[in-house]
């Protein structure tokens, strides 16, 4: 089976004194599968997304994402890999409160070089899978949380990445609005995105996860995959 990411002997310490932060993980997320990274405040969560998406890089170890060897990359290659194979949606959303819907939407792939109307037709096209079509002239500011992160997610995909990074995504939603997102997150599943989310919401990790991986202080405790325990 196809591998979209691939971490062998990852390490992370922030501080040469203290405990690493991620201890000597090897992990593999195959293509299709969505991942839910849980663990207690402090157990490397963070760092393990931040390791799968170029924005720092292993003390020790190899991070392969999509085939390439992320730790090896210059900043602009890593930026550049980003924006055409990674899409990444956050607790708090960072969209542009100055640009509509569509224009979240489509930034990432003008980015890229696609064309305006090229972008606009894919921003479409996920506004309507993603029911949020009647906001595509509305600013962020006018939606709800759940209708944001709506909006977050389909600024992630615009550039059809082989991988989508979830920090949180519920964590600052009502109940109500959690829910649409973990339908959301399932559907895409459904669907064959690769996901990888991480979050302490049990209840999304159950509802929209193939496999959870439950890290504590910086290693893997539990892989559902094997139910193992290390």
């Amino acid at each position: 089976m196809h591998q979209v990411i691939e971490l062998e002997g990852v390490a992370k310490r922030y501080d040469s004194a203290g405990a690493p932060a991620l201890g000597q993980l090897t992990l593999s997320v195959a293509k299709g599968e969505a991942l839910a990274v849980t663990g207690p405040s402090g157990s490397g969560k963070s760092t393990l997304l931040n390791l799968v998406a170029g924005l720092d890089k292993p003390t020790d170890g190899a991070v392969i994402v999509a085939g390439r060897r992320i730790d090896q990359l210059s900043e602009h290659a890593l930026a550049k890999f980003r924006r055409e194979h990674i899409g990444m949606a956050f607790q708090f959303f960072n969209l542009l409160d100055d640009l509509t819907v569509t224009d979240n939407i489509q930034l990432p792939a003008q980015l890229t070089g696609t064309s305006r109307r090229e972008a606009a037709a894919r921003a479409g096209e996920l506004m309507e899978m993603l029911g949020i079509q009647k906001h595509a002239r509305a600013y962020p500011g006018r939606l709800s949380g759940g209708e944001r992160q709506r909006v977050a997610v389909a600024r992630a995909l615009v550039n059809r990445p082989a991988l989508l990074l979830a920090d949180e995504p519920t964590g600052a939603l009502d109940t109500a609005s959690g829910h649409d997102v973990r339908e959301l997150l399932t559907d895409l599943h459904r669907a064959g995105q690769t996901i990888v989310l991480v979050t302490h919401d049990l209840t999304l990790a159950e509802a929209c996860a193939s496999r959870t991986v439950h890290l504590v202080d910086g290693r893997v405790a539990v892989d559902s995959r094997t139910q193992a325990v290390r």
